[in-house]
């Protein structure tokens, strides 16, 4: 299988020892390495691929701790940087008594913010089967132009371009502008996943059918649709799939999307889709993705933390 790499944020999301309380009211938290890109290389490293994150760390501890995880859950950290200009990224979530979570950011800047277009090099994905990304690192700092730059390398070597909105609020003072570069951005990749409570806020509309013609465009051949307990569904513009959700009791959702979109690209990996085969995907493979992303991502919420709760293949099984 050829690796995937993601690029964007790598930092440190800290985990309430209680839950159904909002934030400003825990008491006590647990460091988890975490980052939407790191959490999808980590899901995709945990079923036997091989992962690379592309980053930017603080020459502080935090960092050294990512670094160290990562390493030994097998992600390639080859091309994180290490830099004494701003610190690592922190995230404190709160899961509050409806089972969503709340986020506060200590990123004004963090390090993976201040990362620039000439520290990607083309020849890192000469052999890269995709390049996973999402829109926490999209904006207005360097972090946004060495995404467009591995996007514009990854392509000319052949790579399948992965995108997951990944939407978080709290780290935009104008939600317009939000939803401007993930149009922006949108257009460039060829599989787009979107959660359902995304869809509204990105295209206006709560119907997937409707928005379709607006999301198949540019080079996006596939649109994946997560609907949390109510399954989820593949779309291209020949074939349909769905795959119903499983009944678990959830303990932290942590992660759960990421680690969906990397299982869903471990199987394409696995069975060598390409980007030119990747619109003929069949209704009985998308189908067969979309079930083994839904067990992988219904065991992750059962334990806590991200990376640490995805199982492998063998727990797969």
């Amino acid at each position: 299988m050829k690796k995937l790499f993601a690029i964007g944020e790598a930092l440190i999301d800290f985990i309430p020892e209680e839950s159904g309380k909002e934030l400003k009211n825990v008491c006590g938290f647990q460091p988890k390495v975490g980052g939407a890109p790191a959490n999808v290389c980590g899901a995709y490293v945990k079923l036997g691929g091989e992962g690379a994150l592309i980053t930017q760390l603080g020459a502080d501890p935090f960092g050294d701790k990512i670094v160290e995880e990562f390493t030994q859950c097998g992600i390639d950290c080859t091309y994180v940087k290490r830099t004494d200009k701003a610190n690592t990224s922190l995230a404190f979530v709160a899961l509050k008594e409806d089972g969503n979570r709340e986020f506060s950011f200590y990123r004004k800047p963090g390090a993976d913010m201040m990362m620039e277009a000439k520290d990607i090099e083309a020849p890192w994905f000469q052999d890269a089967f995709a390049l996973h990304f999402c829109s926490v690192s999209l904006g207005d700092f360097p972090m946004k132009e060495a995404h467009r730059k591995a996007i514009d390398c990854a392509l000319r070597a052949g790579a399948v371009i992965s995108f997951d909105p990944n939407i978080r609020l709290a780290l935009w003072d104008n939600p317009e502008a939000l939803k401007n570069v993930i149009w922006e951005f949108a257009p460039m990749v060829h599989v787009l996943k979107i959660s359902d409570e995304e869809l509204e806020f990105i295209t206006g509309e709560t119907d997937i059918k409707a928005v379709l013609p607006r999301l198949l465009q540019g080079n996006t051949k596939m649109v994946i649709y997560t609907r949390g307990s109510e399954g989820a569904e593949c779309y291209t513009e020949k074939n349909h799939g769905f795959a119903a959700s499983q009944k678990v009791k959830a303990v932290d959702t942590t992660g759960a999307g990421d680690g969906f979109i990397g299982a869903f690209l471990y199987c394409m990996a696995r069975d060598g889709v390409t980007v030119d085969t990747l619109a003929g995907l069949s209704k009985e493979k998308m189908e067969e993705y979309l079930a083994f992303a839904n067990k992988f991502c219904g065991m992750s919420v059962t334990k806590p933390g991200a990376i640490a709760s995805y199982p492998s293949l063998g727990e797969m099984k």
